[in-house]
């Protein structure tokens, strides 16, 4: 009998080395010299005070991942680098590669215990407790990074999200942890009626008030500071909460959920925005790796669509309906009666 294909093994074996190339290329500051002008090894080399030979190996590795193209010995940047991995670009990802190779890099070393013991890695990794905001803002340079680092990615999911469901019939979004407001911004800029509120950390609001004031609805958008567990919610008729529920287990889901059934009208509606995973949960593959980064990070998991159903509906929710948008974030809408 013919053995398998070794191809799949082959490539999970190198997956995390063509990640970490891209983290450490970003992180070296490759991309942003090379937006500024292509370049020679030597040129660059003494640019980013780095070695040139083994820099040379990084290029060449980047054009192989087709992230970099190589004319004669000049090296620039392939329009996908351009967009997404350049700080300057209003659609970068570089802030989340950049938390990723500092952070997450090193959370995922300590899967195994993480298995083995149920709980997160951040004292194993880090050698300090907390909550796992207090490590996304431990230091300026952090809160920046991972900031810049979700809008680039709310860039990519949140339009979808808010194309997802009719949400026409509602005129006051609350963003609950809406961290740069993207999400906010796309509904406000589907609906031309709605006006929406930003309600985050206080020390997030600098964040969300720069990119809500660089939008087209900037004047139908707000920014207000809150913890969403301890103070009083805004008023609203559609709160939204995107990447928030994942971070935590049913107990706290459950409070939060029933603050939110209490402060909205009859006929207001709750908007998740999560990943769904497959009802079977064996799928898809971001959903589950994100469930395994959850255990690794936070006291929370990805969830299924029913599983978001039953919480909602305990909570008091109907019509509770879910899309899979194609996007890196999926979509539930629920209604309070």
């Amino acid at each position: 009998m013919d053995s398998p294909d070794p191809s799949p093994v082959i490539e999970l074996i190198e997956a995390f080395r063509r990640s970490k190339a891209m983290f450490v290329a970003v992180s070296l500051g490759i991309f942003d010299a090379l937006e500024e002008a292509p370049s020679h090894v030597a040129r660059l080399a003494h640019q980013l005070q780095v070695e040139a030979e083994p820099l040379e190996r990084l290029l060449n590795t980047c054009v192989a991942l087709h992230l970099l193209r190589r004319n004669d010995t000049r090296y620039e940047n392939e329009p996908v680098a351009s967009t997404y991995l350049c700080r300057a670009s209003q659609k970068t990802l570089s802030g989340y590669i950049l938390y990723s190779n500092a952070v997450l890099f090193r959370l995922w070393t300590f899967l195994e215990d993480a298995v083995r013991e149920g709980n997160p890695r951040w004292k194993q990794a880090f050698g300090t407790e907390g909550t796992i905001f207090d490590h996304f803002y431990r230091t300026d340079e952090a809160k920046q990074d991972f900031l810049q680092g979700m809008h680039g990615l709310g860039l990519l999911s949140s339009p979808k999200v808010v194309e997802a469901f009719d949400l026409s019939g509602f005129r006051q979004l609350v963003d609950l942890g809406g961290a740069t407001g993207h999400l906010a911004i796309a509904a406000c800029e589907r609906n031309p009626d709605l006006r929406a509120v930003i309600f985050d950390l206080p020390q997030v609001i600098a964040a969300a008030q720069l990119y809500a004031s660089l939008s087209s609805v900037r004047g139908r958008v707000e920014v207000k500071p809150g913890d969403f567990f301890q103070d009083d919610l805004p008023e609203a008729d559609l709160f939204a909460m995107g990447r928030i529920l994942h971070d935590w287990p049913e107990p706290k889901i459950q409070a939060l959920l029933a603050k939110i059934y209490r402060r909205l009208p009859p006929g207001g509606g709750i908007l998740l925005a999560e990943k769904l995973l497959f009802e079977d949960k064996t799928g898809p593959v971001s959903a589950e790796l994100q469930s395994l980064n959850m255990l690794l990070c936070t006291q929370g998991k990805e969830r299924t669509f029913t599983e978001y159903r039953q919480l909602l509906e305990e909570a008091g929710f109907r019509r509770v309906r879910g899309r899979m948008t194609g996007g890196p974030l999926d979509a539930v809408l629920a209604i309070k009666p």
